[in-house]
């Protein structure tokens, strides 16, 4: 799971810009030490807010935080009190800090230029990228690979029905529960997730999964309609703007629930690529139904707990 901020952290992109802007604090570090550019599962399902988050790290004190005059005057006057009222969870003491940072997300991500992201809630299961730079809220899963073999076996259908079934829900909006959909499912024999893909299989699952992430960029984002501008300080990932008003009202209609919705047949036929070279990878028939595949996945999931079993034993 993501950041859990536990307040109001998240800033405006153009505030955080400004705070970029400024010259070096008092202890001769600029403010992009302690900002990073943010996003929540609407992010992913719809167009980008972008917005940033406060971010003074794991063990950065209180008067070291205050060093980074812009920011830290911001949280005392929108973060601090909430958090000093909530006495009883011990947020006081440390108030300048998020609830729970995820230290050792970002341990394994250190590694990489970026990562999977999904909402935890949502009507459709999506799955994208993200830069490395970017900090995903508590809305969101975090999966710390940078393949897309692994990318594509968790778009694929098998991977979608096995988290619908074994899932949970809010309200009629299927909830993606890790310990229950992601650490249950069955990868093909070589695939899994804690080691490197074999190419046997690998390449066509990869090369399938960057073609439906490229087509569904073209949609999201046209060359037409946006362009793509660097950020005032190097290192962080260029964002994505309107060319115009029109273009701006255009892309409001453009997010992945929307495409998911409407389904068009390019995307589906871009899913039914890649939905074959996985069921290459497990051995299976390009047209098995789903019943039979959760049957078959199932059954995967049985023999693979039955072997560690007998390990441990």
């Amino acid at each position: 799971m993501g950041d859990t901020k536990g307040g109001a952290f998240d800033v405006p992109g153009d505030l955080a810009r400004q705070w970029l802007q400024l010259p070096l604090n008092p202890n001769g570090r600029p403010n992009s030490d302690v900002l990073r550019p943010w996003t929540n599962g609407m992010d992913l399902t719809r167009q980008p807010s972008g917005r940033w988050i406060i971010d003074f790290g794991l063990k950065m004190t209180e008067a070291q935080a205050a060093l980074y005059e812009a920011p830290f005057e911001y949280a005392v006057k929108h973060i601090r009190a909430e958090r000093v009222a909530r006495q009883a969870r011990g947020y006081a003491r440390d108030w300048w800090r998020h609830e729970r940072p995820r230290p050792e997300m970002w341990r394994i991500l250190s590694g990489h230029h970026r990562y999977i992201c999904t909402p935890r809630v949502s009507k459709h299961r999506l799955f994208v990228w993200l830069n490395s730079k970017i900090i995903p809220d508590s809305a969101t899963i975090a999966i710390v690979r940078s393949d897309d073999t692994t990318f594509g076996l968790l778009h694929s259908r098998f991977h979608e029905v096995w988290s619908l079934r074994l899932g949970t829900s809010l309200e009629d909006r299927p909830r993606y529960t890790p310990s229950t959909t992601f650490e249950t499912f069955p990868f093909p024999e070589g695939l899994t997730p804690d080691i490197m893909p074999e190419r046997k299989y690998s390449d066509a699952i990869a090369n399938a999964a960057q073609r439906l992430s490229e087509l569904r960029d073209r949609w999201l984002y046209p060359v037409d309609l946006v362009n793509s501008v660097s950020e005032i300080v190097p290192g962080y990932p260029e964002r994505i703007v309107p060319k115009n008003a029109k273009a701006a009202a255009e892309l409001k209609g453009r997010t992945l629930t929307t495409l998911y919705n409407r389904r068009p047949a390019w995307l589906d036929n871009a899913h039914r690529d890649l939905d074959a070279a996985v069921s290459g990878a497990y051995g299976w028939p390009a047209a098995i139904s789903e019943d039979e595949a959760v049957g078959r996945l199932l059954e995967l999931n049985l023999s693979r707990h039955l072997a560690q079993t007998r390990e441990v034993h």
